[in-house]
Order: C-alpha cells, then sequence, then structure tokens
C-alpha cells in the first residue's frame, strides 16, 4: 500500500511559456500525454509567446512543445534528455 503522503502523491501546477510570435499552433507534448500533440493546445499571448499551465506530479517529466508540426525545445528547461523514440527533449523536475 502507497503511503498516503508520499511525495508521489503530490500534485503541482507547472507552467509553461513558448516564444513563438510567428507560429499558427504550439502544443505541450511529453510522457505525462503520451506525446499527443492534441491533448495540451498552449494560448497565444498579445506578446507572441504561447502559455499553458497543467498539473503534473512530483517528479522528472520529459516534454518539448510542438510548434506548428516542429518539435521544438525549451531554452529555459532544466536539462535536455531523449524520449523513447530518441529525440532530444526537454526535462524538468518538479519537487
Amino acid at each position: 500500500m502507497q503511503d498516503r503522503y508520499s511525495a508521489h502523491r503530490n500534485i503541482q501546477t507547472a507552467n509553461f511559456v513558448c516564444n513563438a510570435p510567428l507560429a499558427k499552433f504550439v502544443s505541450l507534448v511529453g510522457d505525462f500525454n503520451r506525446w499527443d500533440e492534441t491533448a495540451h493546445p498552449m494560448k497565444k499571448t498579445p506578446s507572441g509567446s504561447w502559455i499553458l499551465s497543467i498539473q503534473l506530479r512530483h517528479g522528472h517529466h520529459r516534454y518539448a512543445f510542438m510548434v506548428d508540426g516542429t518539435l521544438t525545445l525549451d531554452p529555459m528547461a532544466m536539462g535536455i534528455t531523449k524520449d523513447d523514440r530518441d529525440r532530444r527533449v526537454s526535462l524538468m523536475a518538479l519537487s
């Protein structure tokens, strides 16, 4: 039985920002949504940045931005790693 106070049960809000002022569509993809580019569409701000806040569990998450169909790394990420298809993706840790 998992401890009900375990850190693995903690959920936090994670904020994502993608600077792509010329993009027509940007979404967040990652291991938390099975790399589904339709699962987390981002909202364009008047400044041209795209934003999204989602709830994620404690731990490490691999992710990237899908900018008009092109997988794009987050320059503000904590690191870079590879996904299950050996593509370079961004890495974040939530504690």
